[in-house]
């Protein structure tokens, strides 16, 4: 009887812990490039959010490539054309889907961008039911999106049509809004007293570092540096992972405080090169 009940127990345990990557995304950086399709990168944005919500945080960063391969966008590559057919067009019910000339593969980075906001509305809202909006300075034509999700409305930043459409107690996702200077004027422009107010995916940085220097708390950030990557998912340290030839990552180091951006490139583009001189490249590895 006992031994019955000790591997019930280690069964119950084993599954949980099993289950633990599936329900929040597990805790290291997401995997190159499934977290892009498998929803690993929401489900870890989510729960960071979720939790920066509980600890009182209102004004926040979610920082992440929209597509697998940024840099490349403009040319194309097969994991974008991937997640612009499989995932953006088909999940947003896109009018002209995703094909030679639709505004979805010709703007594959601003409906991502919308892509990700609906995956992230959930948390955003801080609470069942309520209201999350969407705003965006990217070119969006939104009578292309026939399905928002759980975002309630849409608009531009800083016009008066989105600043009108405000309603108590929502919640703002804002996609890339510019540099973060303007941050504090877009939340007195469209946020709602005590309610989340989130920048997501901001596509350059006018501090030249890591996240912001306004008081956004980066709760959820992954961004690409030379030969590797900076991770942060809040609570939890920031941490700079190694890209390795094959693909997989290595964690080189955490920090309890946000590190310096030149601090965390030179330490993953040494380590590189001391490794594996020239011979890691996402070019020549074949790593798009």
């Amino acid at each position: 009887m006992k031994s019955i009940l000790y591997l019930s127990t280690l069964l119950l345990f084993g599954s949980t812990s099993a289950l633990l990557p599936i329900i929040d995304g597990g805790k290291s950086m997401p995997k190159l490039y499934d977290g892009w399709f498998n929803d690993q990168i929401s489900k870890q944005a989510s729960t960071s959010i979720s939790k920066a919500i509980s600890s009182g945080i209102r004004n926040m960063e979610v920082q992440f490539p929209p597509v697998p391969n940024v840099d490349e966008v403009k040319f194309g590559t097969p994991l974008n054309q991937k997640f612009g057919t499989q995932l953006v067009a088909r999940d947003l019910n896109a009018k002209g889907g995703y094909k030679p000339g639709s505004k979805v593969s010709r703007n594959l980075l601003a409906y991502s961008n919308i892509y990700w906001a609906k995956k992230l509305a959930g948390s955003a809202a801080g609470g069942f039911g309520k209201p999350v909006g969407v705003l965006t300075a990217e070119a969006v034509d939104f009578d292309e999106v026939r399905n928002l999700g759980g975002l309630s409305r849409t608009g531009k930043i800083f016009q008066d049509e989105a600043r009108k459409g405000g309603r108590n107690g929502e919640s703002i996702v804002c996609i890339n809004p510019g540099g973060e200077e303007t941050w504090a004027r877009l939340v007195s422009a469209h946020g709602q007293p005590n309610c989340p107010f989130l920048i997501l995916n901001n596509s350059y940085s006018t501090s030249y570092d890591l996240g912001n220097q306004k008081g956004f708390e980066e709760v959820y950030y992954l961004k690409r540096i030379s030969k590797g990557w900076v991770y942060r998912a809040f609570p939890g340290p920031w941490e700079a992972y190694l890209e390795k030839p094959d693909g997989t990552v290595e964690l080189l180091q955490s920090y309890n405080k946000k590190p310096k951006l030149r601090e965390v490139s030179e330490l993953v583009r040494d380590t590189s090169f001391k490794r594996y001189a020239v011979f890691n490249d996402r070019w020549m590895g074949g790593r798009l």
